[in-house]
């Protein structure tokens, strides 16, 4: 892929149009956002979250920039982490899921601890060595420029500071890879439509994560962004995977 080309599911767009196609898509899927999680992924999804903030190493006073937090299920779980003394910065790039995650924040009573920022990823707007914990859940696969992203990640982290990738993967064996594209191709399209009247924009979201680097991929992107300690760990079978990196 040249410089100036990147891919939007599977086709290839220039960079400037697929961040606007990417925010009309989760514009679009804003409402039943949480509903359709819950739906594709059985509920395991709270699971991996789950994991995900648990394994994290946030610790009470910490200060984390959750990166692509949606509608909030990552930072509202750092949140109970962090306490009183620390604080969790909810971003997103699209203002239609950050408004969604900011009323929940408010309605869980978690408000006082988490800030809402609308941030492009890729050029986020905190000085250097801002941050303990920089997250990013579901989110990578849809930023247009990953790499600079990851540098991005790496330049606002304090030394010792650790950055953290939950994302869908590559599965592990040969006949749930199978059964997987299956599921993703065929049901999710159809479980939108019944659901979220947005058939569409779920089959771009099955496309992105057969477009995302798998494992070791992305482990070799992490190092090189400049992150150190490099490692993964898959869930369910490699159907999602965190990765961690540090600046050290």
């Amino acid at each position: 892929m040249s410089e100036d080309r990147t891919h939007f599911g599977y086709r290839d767009v220039a960079p400037a149009e697929k961040t606007k196609l990417v925010r009309e898509v989760f514009a679009s899927v804003a409402p039943k956002y949480d509903l359709m999680n819950d739906l594709m992924s059985f509920g395991v999804h709270r699971l991996w979250k789950r994991d995900f903030v648990v394994t994290s190493g946030v610790r009470a006073g910490h200060h984390v920039l959750d990166l692509a937090g949606g509608t909030g299920d990552i930072a509202l779980l750092l949140a109970r982490e962090v306490g009183e003394q620390g604080r969790v910065v909810l971003s997103d790039i699209n203002g239609a899921m950050l408004a969604r995650g900011r009323d929940r924040t408010i309605d869980e009573g978690s408000g006082a601890r988490i800030d809402c920022v609308q941030i492009d990823a890729s050029a986020i707007p905190f000085p250097d060595s801002s941050f303990d914990l920089v997250t990013i859940a579901f989110g990578l696969r849809n930023v247009t420029d990953k790499a600079r992203a990851l540098r991005e990640m790496r330049r606002v982290l304090k030394l010792g500071g650790r950055a953290l990738v939950l994302e869908f993967s590559q599965p592990t064996g040969g006949a749930l890879r199978a059964l997987y594209e299956l599921y993703s191709f065929e049901v999710l399209p159809r479980l939108g439509r019944a659901v979220a009247n947005d058939a569409e924009s779920y089959r771009y979201l099955a496309e992105s994560i057969r477009r995302h680097p798998p494992q070791e991929a992305l482990a070799t992107m992490m190092r090189e962004a400049g992150l150190e300690r490099v490692s993964f760990r898959n869930l369910s079978a490699g159907i999602v995977a965190i990765h961690s990196g540090y600046r050290v």
